[in-house]
């Protein structure tokens, strides 16, 4: 039996296959294909350009405040808090200082003892420990070190309760509810990995004392990490803009930003009036400052305190938080939109900045047009050339965009392309995160509390430096991030071969970060023990 003629009818077959894929897809690129990447590429561009014109509007205010704005002790009264000889400590107003933790084995020590070292009359500060911990070694350990700091003279409470209902903002309502609560005036939060200097509450709380308009000072974040790998030099990027341009406007002109949720004052009258801490988001903090700008308070940043705190360094951890921090907003955003239109107590204008500005642009827009328009629909008009993006949408729009960005760190500027590509990168999970929270699927409540590796990982890894480390590759498989890079690779060589544009080149360095992120290698590695 003759068995030639059957090795040659692969060949045939996958030819037939292929023109029939070309044929189908000549079919439905014209009448389907175009119009609606055309569709796509408008929507993109007219997100561009909100966010370009968002950016632009920053800068400039952010540049007249540097050159000719007051400083937050003009805008707003600031006096010392003065001795009285009748009064004695009770002159001082009674402060609260909340520490939030859930399994802080590697930082709880370093968060309680900076909080126990604040400089203010002892008589008046209570420190409370919150501490929703499911390890019973760590709930332990975080009880002797209370108990340690109370033998001292310190004034702290150790609180637990029997369930995690409401993550952080039960616990930090819960906390409300001691009946030491009700003779303080205010409350600071420092989440567990937060490290205050003595003179916190003596720089802060004369604000709250002396203009009784204002229901929360916000200081900013110094991260102590920031050295530790590239993934920790981005993330410095990306706050340090929103710590130095973002919250600075928002304080300078309208009296309101979102809460950070830690190294924040509240009054506690305020706190109470907007209703308290609500769990029906994970972005309680934002929630709060919402609703407190509604009840008609205003908001003080104070850039030049700044309060010690770690960045997330593993992979797994920063996208757990993006998830969160991009979710949160998105949720928040469809349940309060409609209060905040009704809202008869603020200015028609605020109503603006806080829906169009805060949630929209910088909630919305900018996690979606990152990752739709420039992971998506730009390498897809490589493989569709009858639909071209304009120049200034390519190039021009991004690049001001980014420049925009780094003014904030400017240590950091000569690391602009790969912030760019890290970003691209985690704008595909902040996208999903965000139509998640649109539309309230799945994952929309989920909190996993960001995991912090302290200085025992740095101790303990140089301890363990002689062993290689084992890894679970598929603990370290990104599927999302490698498909997304495929696709770009694929778009790379398709324009290398077709296109003229010359885009391969922006497209071979991004597929390179997707696969760099997809198969885990970024961040710190924690090795399995």
């Amino acid at each position: 039996m003759d068995r030639f003629p059957s090795t040659t009818i692969f060949p045939d077959t996958t030819d037939d296959l292929s023109m029939q894929m070309a044929v189908i897809w000549g079919q439905i690129k014209a009448p389907l294909i175009v119009p609606l990447l055309k569709l796509a590429v408008v929507v993109c561009l007219i997100m561009s350009v909100m966010l370009f014109i968002e950016r632009v509007y920053m800068g400039i205010v952010i540049a007249l405040v540097k050159l000719f704005g007051r400083k937050p002790d003009k805008r707003f009264k600031w006096e010392a808090i003065k001795d009285d000889v009748e009064l004695g400590n009770s002159a001082y107003p009674m402060v609260l200082v909340q520490i939030p933790m859930y399994n802080e084995r590697e930082v709880y020590q370093l968060s309680i003892g900076a909080a126990c070292g604040l400089s203010w009359p002892s008589d008046r500060i209570v420190i409370q420990v919150l501490d929703d911990s499911t390890d019973p070694t760590i709930k332990d350990m975080v009880e002797l070190e209370c108990q340690r700091w109370a033998s001292k003279g310190i004034n702290i409470k150790y609180e637990i309760r029997d369930n995690r209902n409401g993550y952080k903002a039960g616990a930090l309502k819960e906390g409300m509810k001691h009946s030491y609560v009700k003779h303080c005036d205010y409350v600071v939060i420092f989440d567990a990995d937060f490290q205050p200097e003595p003179d916190f509450l003596w720089r802060t709380i004369p604000f709250l004392v002396h203009n009784p308009e204002l229901a929360l000072v916000q200081a900013r974040w110094k991260f102590v990490n920031a050295d530790e790998c590239l993934m920790t030099r981005m993330q410095e990027m990306s706050l340090d803009y929103h710590f130095t341009v973002e919250q600075e406007v928002g304080s300078s002109t309208y009296s309101f930003f979102g809460f950070n949720g830690t190294a924040g004052v509240w009054r506690i009258s305020a706190l109470n009036e907007a209703g308290g801490w609500k769990d029906r988001t994970t972005v309680e903090d934002m929630d709060l400052a919402v609703r407190a700008s509604l009840k008609g308070w205003k908001f003080l940043y104070l850039g030049s305190l700044k309060v010690k705190n770690e960045l997330p360094s593993t992979l797994k951890a920063y996208r757990y938080q993006q998830h969160r921090w991009s979710c949160g907003p998105a949720n928040l955003f469809r349940k309060m939109v409609m209060e905040i239109i009704k809202n008869k107590k603020v200015s028609t204008w605020k109503k603006v900045h806080v829906i169009y500005s805060f949630f929209v642009v910088r909630k919305l827009v900018a996690h979606i047009v990152t990752f739709i328009f420039y992971c998506v629909v730009l390498p897809a008009t490589v493989l569709v050339p009858e639909v071209e993006v304009p120049k200034w949408g390519a190039v021009y729009i991004p690049s001001i965009i980014t420049i925009l960005n780094a003014v904030g760190t400017p240590r950091s500027f000569h690391l602009l392309v790969f912030w760019i590509l890290f970003e691209n990168v985690m704008s595909l999970h902040r996208t999903k995160a965000t139509f998640i929270g649109l539309l309230e699927a799945g994952r929309v409540n989920e909190w996993i509390v960001t995991e912090k590796l302290g200085d025992a990982f740095k101790s303990k890894a140089a301890a363990k430096a002689p062993r290689k480390p084992r890894f679970r590759f598929g603990e370290r498989l990104h599927v999302l991030e490698l498909c997304v890079g495929a696709y770009l690779f694929f778009c790379g060589c398709y324009d290398v071969v077709f296109g003229k544009n010359h885009y391969f080149i922006y497209l071979f360095a991004q597929a390179i970060a997707f696969f760099i992120m997809g198969f885990g290698y970024v961040g710190t590695i924690v090795p399995n023990s």
